[in-house]
């Protein structure tokens, strides 16, 4: 019964092109302009057929749900229609994954029109439908009669023969139905449903206070001192003011860039107290609730309960693995702060005994350009946009054996976004397709990431291909210059995120469950992880890192500055993973509701141990930490993963790290089974050997 989104929280608002709508045409065929069904609703489509995003209304939404949870009810019925000796894995096991995909198909692009589409309406609705399928598979999980009926299937002969994927949905599946309660009274089963309903609607009106939440600070002139002319343009509101919201690509270079220490500390409050209005009081409510579920699920709080289901299988192991990352880069940390310690004395003629956060950007900032001679935005001259996009694409097409085509014209939300059909090299086979959302509006999703749209399955008509956005904030063109992307936050991310696009377009899983990035949780930012690697190798940087003006190549000197900085504040970077990971382990395992200790309080008292820097007065970062919500007791997957991903790198490493036969094993090894084998087992075949943490320290430049 597992559903794996993928999905990270957002909204956003602007004008959006309605386009004619011609007859379906089937995605083999080659994709349409515009797509949908006879019943003129772009999101009830056929068998491998696009959406008519651009000509969705606030009323498709409503109507499409209904569809789908009427079929949906129908597929269901036919399961538990049929007696005991009727039962087969097709009309039964299989037949519940494909209730799933039915239903995703559906509500993944809902929940991305959510997060991106320009009109409010739309997304209102969109909401509202995210919740109605939640509750309906919250439904599903607690159905008692189709419990039985997988359980009458589990006793016959042909479920004893099983072997194979077919034997691992089957279990995965009854596990499941004993992880929702089966086994435990029909009132506490109704407990049960109802603390899910509320964690659902609990859960989207924290991401919605995040996404929602706007503030703008007005500085003058003097404020901007510092700032490139280009952000200073994009930035002027008139009279000598200018307006720095609290968006990534407005706050970041803001934070590294003035020198007006009282303005960046100005942002850093407004930043910090983001939903903190509202989200203090939702958090301690989401954490209890998670606390009582677990409870009446048998297990001791709601961390043991989520990690029973992933690798780690037990919280100690996770609090193990904290603490000795705690450890290990304690003393980089202190070094780091030692470093940014004497340069702040150096600045204010005066012996300095504390970082502050207001401080923390614009010291390393400061002290890469002393030490290292780099300039961010000097830097970002070579990694214009286009060219990045060409790069990425490049590489991963030559490493994975993949061709990627633009498809004119398509039907989109918004009319930036790009279409683009994914061809397998070598059966020139379309694999899928992806659409780019690259820049931020208002009320748009307001971080980068991966929405699924359609999974890939095997059906009676064929292989359903994925479709997939990517939903992203790169800085915007500005007035004579290109959009040009910082490296580390921006053309990273890109490349973090394409990874997790890749990992859904290769699939090869026959079912919904297991395709793409249906895998465990804590495995699944590892594709991605790897991706980050191809930003720091100065052989593929130099397929894409060209001066935007000059189209010279990035010159050898800086790319050495920029790998000898690369790990200047990688101390201090893992051990803010570290306390976001104990924050959230902290609120699942041992944070008493009923104590002295506010969950507020709780996260100051983790900042104090863990990191070096001071935290910003009167602010509540844990108010807008969204993964609170989609990760909650699954924030250590990111690190957890990264050991798992610099290890399979290290391979790359080894054979070229653009090396097409090392990318193909790796392709069909760990990304195309997706969930349909243990992510340990993907790991130990395609590193030939048991994994370990080497290359993970190294990385980190220890």
């Amino acid at each position: 019964m597992r559903k794996y989104y993928w999905l990270f929280i957002g909204i956003f608002i602007a004008g959006c092109a309605i386009q004619d709508k011609p007859a379906p045409i089937q995605i083999s065929s080659l994709p349409p302009k515009v797509v949908q069904t006879s019943d003129d609703n772009p999101l009830l489509v056929e068998f491998n057929q696009l959406n008519d995003f651009a000509a969705l209304k606030a009323e498709h939404i409503p109507a499409a749900t209904d569809v789908t949870l009427e079929r949906a009810d129908k597929m269901l019925e036919g399961i538990l229609a049929l007696s005991d000796s009727e039962r087969t894995f097709k009309n039964t096991v299989e037949a519940i994954d494909d209730i799933h995909a039915l239903i995703g198909r559906v509500e993944y692009p809902v929940y991305l029109i959510g997060a991106v589409h320009p009109d409010e309406e739309v997304r209102s609705q969109a909401d509202t439908s995210i919740i109605r399928f939640a509750e309906w598979q919250t439904d599903l999980e607690m159905n008692e009669d189709l419990y039985n009926a997988v359980s009458s299937y589990a006793k016959s002969n042909e479920a004893a023969a099983l072997q194979g994927i077919q034997k691992r949905l089957l279990d995965d599946i009854i596990k499941d139905f004993k992880r929702q309660g089966f086994g435990l009274s029909k009132e506490t089963r109704e407990e049960i449903k109802a603390l899910k309903n509320k964690l659902n609607e609990l859960g989207l009106e924290f991401e919605n206070n995040i996404a929602q939440y706007t503030d703008t600070l007005v500085v003058t002139e003097k404020d901007m001192e510092g700032l490139p002319e280009a952000y200073k343009e994009a930035h002027y509101a008139g009279d000598g003011k200018y307006k720095i919201d609290i968006s990534y690509p407005s706050r970041r270079p803001f934070m590294k860039l003035s020198k007006s220490e009282a303005a960046r500390k100005a942002l850093s409050e407004k930043f910090l107290n983001r939903a903190a209005d509202k989200n203090l009081v939702i958090i301690p409510e989401m954490a209890t609730t998670r606390k009582e579920l677990a409870r009446l699920l048998g297990y001791r709080s709601y961390a043991a309960y989520v990690l029973e289901d992933r690798m780690p299988k037990k919280p100690e192991t996770v609090w193990a693995f904290e603490e000795e990352l705690k450890e290990a880069v304690r003393v980089k940390s202190e070094r780091e702060q030692a470093e940014l310690l004497e340069l702040k004395s150096k600045l204010n003629g005066s012996e300095a005994t504390e970082i502050n956060y207001w401080e923390l950007h614009y010291l390393e900032n400061l002290l890469g350009e002393e030490k290292y001679k780099l300039n961010e935005e000097e830097i970002s001259e070579y990694f214009e946009l286009s060219n990045v996009i060409d790069g990425l694409f490049t590489i991963t097409q030559q490493v994975f054996g993949l061709e990627f085509k633009e498809i004119e014209d398509p039907s989109v939300w918004y009319p930036e976004v790009m279409l683009y059909e994914v061809i397998d090299s070598d059966t020139r086979a379309t694999l899928g397709y992806f659409y780019l959302d690259l820049f931020p509006r208002e009320n748009k999703y307001s971080h980068a990431a991966h929405f699924g749209i359609a999974k890939g399955k095997l059906t009676p008509q064929g292989y359903q291909k994925p479709i997939a956005a990517l939903v992203c904030n790169f800085t915007q063109p500005a007035p004579g210059s290109p959009s040009l992307l910082k490296h580390t936050s921006e053309v990273e991310t890109f490349f973090h995120e394409f990874g997790h696009l890749i990992h859904g377009m290769v699939t090869t899983a026959p079912y919904f469950v297991y395709s793409g990035t249906g895998v465990d949780r804590d495995f699944v930012e590892t594709p991605s992880q790897i991706f980050e690697n191809w930003v720091w190798d100065k052989e593929s940087l130099r397929l894409f890192a060209k001066h935007y003006r000059t189209g010279e190549v990035i010159p050898d000197s800086l790319l050495d500055r920029m790998l000898a900085a690369k790990n200047m504040t990688s101390g201090g970077d893992m051990a803010f993973q570290v306390f976001l990971g104990l924050e959230d382990m902290t609120l699942h395992d041992r944070w008493d509701p009923q104590g002295g200790e506010t969950v507020l309080e709780m996260s100051r008292r983790l900042h104090k141990e863990t990191l070096y820097w001071k935290e910003t007065p009167n602010t509540a970062r844990i108010a807008s930490f969204g993964h609170l919500n989609g990760y909650a007791a699954s924030y250590y997957g990111y690190a957890w993963a990264k050991v798992f991903a610099q290890d399979m790198f290290s391979i790359f490493e080894d054979e070229g790290v653009l090396n097409p036969e090392t990318g193909r094993r790796f392709r069909q090894i760990v990304l195309s089974p997706g969930g349909s084998r243990d992510a340990m087992d993907l790991v130990r075949e395609f590193l030939g050997r048991e994994p370990n943490n080497k290359a993970f320290i190294r990385s980190l430049g220890f």
